[in-house]
């Protein structure tokens, strides 16, 4: 089984900073694809950004440029450092970890408990 906790939310002024966490464990680590997704209140989930085994990004139009996903195999670890944030960033944020095998299927992956991003004066 995989596990996923994720941390590192809280208030932010905006403009501030923010750098989240997302811990893997239960599995090999180097073989998962990780993606940050978030949930604005009263919104649909959407994609933030993502990381393939490998270390290929990829990242949602609303947050190119200030978001930045990493990982740190060693301590089997994804980091989402998030920089000049606004209110519109405000949202629940899930990581999901996917088998790289997985990639281009329909398997759901696994979802961490998610936390809470608020970003406000």
């Amino acid at each position: 089984q995989v596990q996923l906790v994720e941390s590192g939310g809280g208030l932010v002024q905006p403009g501030g900073s923010l750098r989240l966490s997302c811990v893997v464990s239960g599995s090999t680590f180097r073989i998962y694809d990780i993606t940050w997704y978030r949930q604005p209140p009263r919104q649909q989930r959407e994609l933030v950004a993502s990381i393939t085994n490998d270390g290929s990004t990829n990242y949602g139009d609303s947050v190119k440029g200030r978001f930045t996903i990493s990982r740190e195999n060693a301590k089997n670890t994804v980091y989402l450092q998030m920089n000049n944030l606004n209110s519109e960033d405000t949202a629940v944020y899930y990581c999901n970890a996917r088998h790289s095998g997985l990639r281009g299927t329909q398997f759901p992956g696994i979802w961490g408990q998610g936390t809470q991003v608020t970003v406000a004066s």
